[in-house]
């Protein structure tokens, strides 16, 4: 793991290799909950969430990726849909699972607790809060962080969750879970990068000798393979807003 002095957990249960619905399936039976993914990106998540059996509203702020999402090819049980986290085109009270899909450190650090709130708002009395962060360990962090350092911002959505989530939920659950992802070049590293719109990152800022040498570090054979690992912060019997 890569500089696990910065990760901010303790003794979350550890179940290995997962993706994020298999990790939030441990916890919660999706099939035939209503699910509002807040800050969805391309909607991989929501994706994963309706294989799930799950029905999923994917609600994205960026205007450049919500019109991405507007034109991707539809999938029966998921929408999407473009609104800031702190105010949710939801009725109160109406979706059983409200998931913060690594968005939540995105969100300025003055509107996090607005945002956890309207989450909150949004749930039934039975309904639980995910929020799904990356740890900064993995292989794959140690490529990034050259030039994405998000040490600062992901503590700081750890500080909300327990200022603003975890006091207001009657149970707790703190998992984390590992995930590989595969590039077969450097320059496809680069275009999967450059592809984001809320980063809007250069490849003058990507490409640098301290990035190839990282990256060349996850060679397998004839392509590249890298460990990320993520924590799940779940909580359930939300306190009404």
């Amino acid at each position: 793991m890569f500089d696990a002095s910065y990760d901010l957990v303790d003794k979350p249960e550890d179940l290995g290799a997962a993706d994020e619905a298999g990790v939030i399936a441990r916890v919660l039976p999706l099939a035939g909950l209503r699910v509002v993914d807040i800050g969805c990106g391309g909607g991989r998540v929501a994706r994963q969430l309706v294989g799930h059996g799950a029905t999923v509203l994917g609600v994205e702020p960026d205007p450049v990726q919500a019109a991405r999402n507007r034109q991707a090819e539809p999938l029966p049980g998921l929408t999407f849909t473009k609104a800031p986290g702190e105010r949710l085109p939801l009725e109160t009270g109406s979706m059983d699972l409200a998931v913060f899909s690594f968005s939540l450190h995105h969100i300025p650090a003055d509107v996090m607790p607005d945002a956890l709130t309207e989450a909150r708002r949004v749930l039934k009395g039975t309904g639980a809060l995910c929020v799904l962060e990356p740890l900064l360990s993995g292989s794959l962090e140690a490529v990034y962080r050259p030039f994405h350092d998000e040490r600062a911002v992901r503590r700081l959505a750890y500080a909300a969750l327990g200022d603003h989530a975890a006091p207001f939920f009657g149970r707790a659950r703190e998992l984390m879970w590992s995930d590989e992802t595969a590039y077969d070049s450097f320059e496809a590293f680069v275009a999967d990068n450059l592809s984001t719109t809320h980063n809007n990152f250069t490849r003058e800022r990507i490409d640098t000798p301290q990035v190839r040498a990282r990256f060349e570090e996850g060679r397998q054979g004839d392509g590249y393979r890298f460990t990320s690992y993520g924590r799940a912060n779940i909580y359930q019997d939300p306190v009404p807003v």
